[in-house]
C-alpha cells in the first residue's frame, strides 16, 4: 500500500516553474530518496507535501485519501535543512513544547522525551539553552523533536549535517529501526553514498521536472555500461591480449577493468581465460554509483535546457 501518492503536482512563482507536473508514489514502510541539485524544486515539493505550500495544480493523496493539511499534518514529522530550534529556550522545555504542538499531552510527551534522551545519552542537556550546544548536538535534539510523536511519514532533509561518524551511525540506525516499525521516510541529501546505503527507491528532479525514479538497484542496472573487473592469477602476454573480444579500460596489478562488446557475453569473457589457461581469481560487474548517475543525468538536462534556450525563434 502507498502511504503517499503525488499526482501531476505543479507550483509556479511568476514565470518560474519550481515544480512542473511531478508524479510519484511511496510505499508504506519504505525509505524514499529525493535527490536533485540546488534549486531543483526539492524544498518546494517537500513544503507542499507538508501543507506549508498549496499546489497550483495536481493532487496529493495521504494514506489513501486526499491530503488534508489541517488534520494530516499531525501524522507527519518534518526535519528541514534549515533548523527550527529556538536558540534561547531550554532543550527540555522546547522539546516538550514541540511535542504538544503535535497533539501529545504533557504526560505522554514527558515519558517519550525521557526515553529518547536516555537512548541518545543527552539527559545532561535538558536544562541547557539550545545555543549552548554544538551544531551536531542541536541536530540530535532536532531529530528527537521530529520523531517524538511517532509520525507515519517522516521527512528528513540533510539529517546528518554537522554530525560526527559515531552520531551519524546512531541516527542512521534509528532511521532503519523506524522504517522496520512501519514509518515511511523521505530522505533528501546531496551525499550520494548515503543514498545507496539507506534508500529503497529514489527520485531525481532538476529544474522542476522529474528526471528518473525507481529502486536503487534497478537504476544502477538501467545505467550500467558493460564494465567488469577481472582478477587474474597471472598476467597474460600481449599475444594473448590481442585475441580478446572486449576492450581494456584499465590495467591494474593482476587485474583488468574491461568493457564488454555488444556481441559478446560474460561467458565469452570467462571462456577466453579458460582457453588460454589463465586462472581467474575473481570476476565482478561494475555498476554505476548513484553519484555517477546523478551527475550524468543532471548534466544532460542542463545541456538540453541550454540547447533549447539558444534555438532561434520561428
Amino acid at each position: 500500500m502507498n502511504l503517499l501518492e503525488v499526482k501531476q503536482l505543479k507550483k509556479y512563482y511568476d514565470t518560474h516553474k519550481a515544480v512542473d507536473n511531478i508524479s510519484f508514489d511511496i510505499p508504506e514502510g519504505s525509505i524514499f530518496g529525493l535527490l536533485g541539485p540546488n534549486g531543483a524544486g526539492k524544498t518546494t515539493l517537500l513544503r507542499m507535501i507538508t501543507g506549508i505550500f498549496y499546489p497550483d495544480e495536481g493532487q496529493i493523496l495521504f494514506n489513501g485519501k486526499k491530503f488534508d493539511p489541517e488534520n494530516d499534518v499531525q501524522y507527519i514529522g518534518y526535519m528541514p535543512e534549515e533548523r527550527g530550534l529556538y536558540k534561547k529556550m531550554m532543550v527540555g522545555e522546547q522539546t516538550l513544547y514541540l511535542a504538544q504542538l503535535k497533539g501529545m499531552n504533557r504526560k505522554e510527551a514527558t515519558e517519550k522525551i525521557k526515553y529518547w534522551f536516555d537512548k541518545f545519552d543527552i539527559n545532561s542537556w535538558f536544562n541547557k539553552k539550545v545555543d549552548e550546544l554544538s551544531k551536531g548536538m542541536q541536530q540530535k535534539v532536532q531529530f528527537i523533536s521530529t520523531i517524538l510523536h511517532q509520525p507515519k511519514l517522516l521527512i528528513l532533509d540533510e539529517p546528518f549535517s554537522g554530525l560526527d561518524p559515531i552520531n551519524s551511525n546512531l541516527i542512521k540506525q534509528e532511521i532503519f529501526h523506524l522504517r522496520d516499525q512501519g514509518t515511511t521516510i523521505i530522505f533528501s541529501t546531496h551525499r550520494m553514498e548515503q543514498v545507496e546505503e539507506i534508500c529503497d527507491r529514489i527520485m531525481l528532479v532538476n529544474k522542476g521536472h522529474k528526471i528518473l525514479d525507481g529502486s536503487v538497484k534497478q537504476i544502477q542496472q538501467d545505467f550500467k555500461q558493460g564494465l567488469f573487473r577481472i582478477g587474474l592469477g597471472q598476467m597474460p602476454n600481449h599475444a594473448q591480449m590481442n585475441t580478446w573480444h572486449f576492450s581494456i579500460v584499465e590495467v591494474h596489478d593482476k587485474s583488468f577493468t574491461v568493457k564488454m562488446n555488444e556481441d559478446s557475453s560474460t561467458n565469452d569473457i570467462l571462456l577466453h581465460f579458460i582457453r588460454q589457461d589463465i586462472p581467474v581469481t575473481y570476476f565482478e560487474e561494475i555498476l554505476p554509483s548513484i553519484n555517477d548517475v546523478f551527475i550524468t543525468q543532471v548534466q544532460q538536462t542542463e545541456n538540453k535546457a541550454a540547447h533549447v534556450a539558444t534555438m532561434p525563434l520561428t
